[in-house]
């Protein structure tokens, strides 16, 4: 899946405008940086400001906010009925106001910090497939058109490399990855979407559960991964319901030496009793009041 492409021009015989990037993936967090060039058309105009915004594909399920057509900070350009669509999760203004003269060329630097909720688009380089983006506006005698968006490479932090390479190594494969418009109850979530990874159960788990739901949520001093577990359907449970875990660790993981797989294993197993110990019948979901505050960095998990 991929931006469909907007309008270059500001209006006919306007400048024209592109972002690009400096290489290399960037981590939640970290500092973006690239320049925004505008190149002016047959006639002069009068840059108010030039504002760069980060975009990202969010899927909806049928029935939400959203689904098919532009939600609460989306911009319509998925397919209708596709139950996608762009989704602003950034604004930053970066450069004017000037004056842009017939044919001139203009570079308008940038750097700007990522909010540390943002998605992780690769994996050891290995995309995920998710579609992030980064695109200029710059408003221009009242028109609004914007750049093509730049793809957005985002690698991990190293708590999140290190929790994904442990669910490897305890024999979980990677199933899906996407991101899905909504927040996620009981949690400091402050993006509109969050970023879900689906893995398949290791053979030691395969009888109880079908997969596991992955989030990361950071925030400037820590990590809370959120664990959603899928169980197999049993006799009352009607093809099985999903239940909500959360651990929190520093960015760097815990501090001292630290065995990865074990602790990991330590949240599989503490999820699964969990919602062995939990009634059949609650069902744990994903929620859309305001964000609770974050919580208190720690390597402990909290019910949801």
């Amino acid at each position: 899946m991929v931006f469909k492409r907007q309008p270059g021009p500001l209006g006919v015989g306007g400048p024209t405008v592109d972002t690009v990037l400096d290489a290399g993936a960037v981590r939640p967090g970290g500092t973006l940086s690239g320049r925004v060039e505008l190149a002016g058309g047959t006639d002069g105009h009068d840059v108010e400001q030039v504002v760069l915004e980060l975009v990202a594909r969010v899927e909806t399920a049928p029935g939400e906010p959203g689904a098919g057509e532009p939600g609460a900070g989306e911009s319509g350009d998925g397919e209708p009925g596709d139950g996608a669509g762009v989704v602003t999760f950034g604004r930053y203004p970066v450069g004017g106001a000037f004056r842009l003269a017939a044919g001139e060329r203009r570079e308008v630097p940038f750097s700007v910090r990522l909010p540390w909720e943002t998605p992780v688009t690769e994996l050891r380089g290995r995309p995920l497939g998710l579609t992030l983006g980064v695109r200029a506006e710059p408003a221009a005698g009242g028109d609004g058109d914007r750049s093509d968006p730049a793809p957005l490479r985002v690698a991990p932090l190293p708590a999140q490399e290190a929790v994904l390479e442990a669910f490897e190594q305890l024999g979980f494969g990677l199933r899906s990855a996407g991101l899905e418009h909504g927040r996620i109850g009981g949690t400091g979530q402050r993006l509109p979407f969050r970023q879900e990874i689906g893995l398949t159960p290791s053979a030691r788990y395969a009888h109880q559960l079908d997969e596991i739901e992955l989030t990361f949520l950071a925030v400037p001093d820590a990590l809370e991964v959120v664990l959603e577990t899928d169980k197999r359907g049993g006799p009352s449970s009607g093809g099985g319901h999903d239940a909500l875990s959360r651990f929190t660790v520093p960015h760097t993981g815990p501090a001292g030496p630290q065995d990865w797989d074990d602790l990991v294993d330590g949240w599989i197993r503490e999820s699964v009793e969990h919602r062995e110990s939990y009634d059949c019948h609650a069902v744990f979901g994903h929620e859309s009041p305001a964000p609770s505050p974050p919580s208190t960095p720690s390597a402990s998990s909290t019910e949801v």
